[in-house]
């Protein structure tokens, strides 16, 4: 399962990129406003982060216009992937990209039909909101099981990516059901570090290494 950072945090990017477990980025409006900074230029930074896929969402609402924006988008780096919203024209927007070999990632998912729909404009990426829907009273795991059998019974190319992650939880039923991808903030990335008793064996471990009197260095 590839691991993406849901953040417009440079400086978190750069921390966890470091540790060779991060896949690719994405961000959205939301993210990039809360940074305080140009939208482009945040776009581009990360870019130069990682190797892997940086999502980068239009904001247009039509088909015309998110095209336009896809262009200017397009030419910050060779790893931008185009993001845009599921509805009708931000479907008809994926499909021009993803004929043209532009990895597109499909956002706002909140259905198994609407991934269906994504899948068959040629999406690289459907991210279903699985805290979201949580938050509404429904069910956002069971949302990626039926994802994952529609997309297995099809042979479906888009990759499953399983955004709106709230817990380590999260993370782990989505490696279970076999989600693509996962998306969290790094705060939700870095938890999966912990345990209880990972940190009492390494201050054990750290006591009686003391105790000998020794240094390696």
């Amino acid at each position: 399962m590839k691991f993406f950072v849901d953040t417009a945090d440079t400086a978190e990017i750069r921390d966890l990129a470091a540790t060779g477990l991060l896949d690719g980025v994405t961000t959205n409006p939301s993210l990039i406003a809360k940074s305080g900074r140009k939208f482009l230029e945040v776009v581009e930074e990360i870019c130069g982060l990682v190797d892997g896929p940086v999502s980068a969402e239009v904001v247009a609402l039509d088909h015309e216009t998110m095209m336009k924006e896809a262009a200017v988008l397009r030419k910050i780096a060779p790893n931008v992937a185009i993001k845009v919203p599921l509805t009708i024209d931000g479907l008809k927007t994926c499909k021009a990209l993803s004929s043209e070999g532009v990895q597109v990632n499909v956002t706002l998912c909140f259905s198994a039909n609407q991934a269906l729909l994504a899948a068959k404009a040629g999406a690289a990426f459907i991210s279903p909101f699985v805290g979201r829907h949580d938050d509404n009273g429904f069910d956002g795991l069971a949302l990626i099981e039926d994802i994952r059998l529609i997309y297995d019974n099809y042979d479906f190319s888009t990759e499953i990516l399983a955004a709106s992650l709230r817990h380590p939880i999260h993370v782990l039923e989505c490696a279970k059901i076999g989600a693509d991808v996962i998306t969290a903030p790094p705060s939700v990335i870095k938890s999966l570090f912990n345990h209880v008793l990972t940190e009492k064996g390494l201050a054990q471990f750290e006591a009686d290494w003391a105790k000998t009197g020794q240094s390696i260095l």
